[in-house]
């Protein structure tokens, strides 16, 4: 089961009575905070915290509600947050100004308690609603881009070399020309297997049709047995695998859910190491979570690409150490679902040309909020 994440609301107003009052309804209401006292120092916060709704105070000094707006409106990474002008004096002019500057709506002082309720509560829900079908689409575009490219050329391989041997099979083809081609269609009917596998389970993610059953599970034992699955294409490349996960170690998880994890982050490691080279997993207790850490010594990700890796909606495609296909991305996708499943969050830390560290955190305590 998944926790649902609290909504954060910023509140821009320059008097503390007025702050102190949205906040209190706000917070008793469930959502998270933040406050900015001027309208600089809102445009400051946003650029590292996204609110999912801001609460604008129109008469301020310096820079008023609409001034503010109307930057937050002119930037492509703030255009899509839904504001909601809070004014104690309402003028058409300036209502008509509001809403051509971008705001969604206004909220008249002294606060009536359930409108503001209502009026945040509707648009934070149709905020959730529009990124859901952004969403949703993105993973239909996904889905066609992976049908067209990713399946398209493995096939192609496969009928070609299929019909290479088909087509001189009587003329005394030597040894080695036929062991080429046999080792290109297993390449390809292993990367369309492996495709496969990814989609079926990718698919069930999106239709909720993934159970999700955490017991107690002992993380060495299922960490040994994707090392074993991995171990093929690591002994290949002459890449040594260290399991420096204690024996003892006990987490409640989804056992399929969690091997998939570790199988693709080993997989995607092996993939971008270089031979000879090296991959750890290791694993951290912290008071209420347990972090579990997959590093190796590849070819490290760019800055820029770190923030793609578990999107939908962008793909970061590359090659690997031993010009393996450059894949769909999935099984990292798949990573940050599964994950999240448990309460967790997956992240990256990577150094070009020294390596990369996934890491995943676990909540001790499993908080069960909805069903699948």
């Amino acid at each position: 089961m998944e926790t649902i994440k609290k909504a954060l609301i910023l509140i821009v107003d320059d008097t503390p009575k007025n702050i102190q009052v949205l906040g209190s309804i706000l917070h008793n209401k469930g959502y998270n905070i933040c406050i900015a006292t001027s309208g600089s120092n809102a445009l400051e916060l946003v650029k590292t915290e996204t609110p999912d709704l801001i609460l604008l105070d129109i008469e301020m000094p310096e820079m008023d509600g609409f001034e503010v707006c109307k930057v937050l409106k002119s930037n492509p990474n703030t255009k899509s947050i839904p504001v909601i002008f809070l004014t104690a004096v309402i003028e058409p002019e300036k209502i008509l100004l509001g809403f051509e500057l971008g705001a969604v709506d206004y909220i008249t002082k002294p606060f009536n308690i359930p409108e503001l309720t209502a009026r945040v509560a509707t648009h934070i829900e149709i905020k959730q609603s529009r990124e859901k079908l952004l969403e949703l689409n993105a993973t239909k575009d996904k889905f066609f881009s992976i049908i067209a490219h990713d399946l398209k050329n493995p096939f192609t391989s496969l009928m070609l070399s299929s019909q290479f041997i088909l087509k001189h099979i009587n003329n005394n083809l030597d040894v080695d020309m036929i062991e080429k081609k046999v080792q290109v269609i297993y390449k390809s009917s292993k990367q369309c297997s492996d495709l496969l596998d990814n989609l079926l389970e990718w698919a069930g993610t999106q239709s909720n049709q993934i159970k999700f059953n955490p017991t107690p599970q002992i993380i060495s034992k299922i960490v040994i047995k994707c090392v074993e699955i991995t171990s093929s294409q690591a002994n290949n490349k002459n890449i040594e695998i260290i399991n420096d996960i204690p024996g003892d170690i006990s987490l409640m998880v989804d056992r399929d859910l969690f091997e998939t994890i570790i199988r693709n982050l080993l997989t995607n490691a092996i993939k971008f190491t270089h031979e000879y080279g090296t991959i750890t997993i290791k694993l951290k207790e912290e008071d209420c979570f347990t972090e579990i850490s997959v590093t190796d010594t590849g070819i490290g990700i760019p800055m820029e690409a770190q923030s793609k890796l578990f999107r939908i909606d962008s793909h970061y495609m590359t090659e690997g150490t031993s010009k393996e296909d450059a894949g769909t991305g999935l099984g990292l996708i798949l990573c940050r679902e599964f994950v999240e499943k448990h309460g967790g969050n997956i992240w990256v830390e990577s150094e070009m040309e020294k390596g990369s560290t996934f890491k995943f955190i676990i909540p001790r305590q499993i908080n069960y909020m909805r069903p699948l």
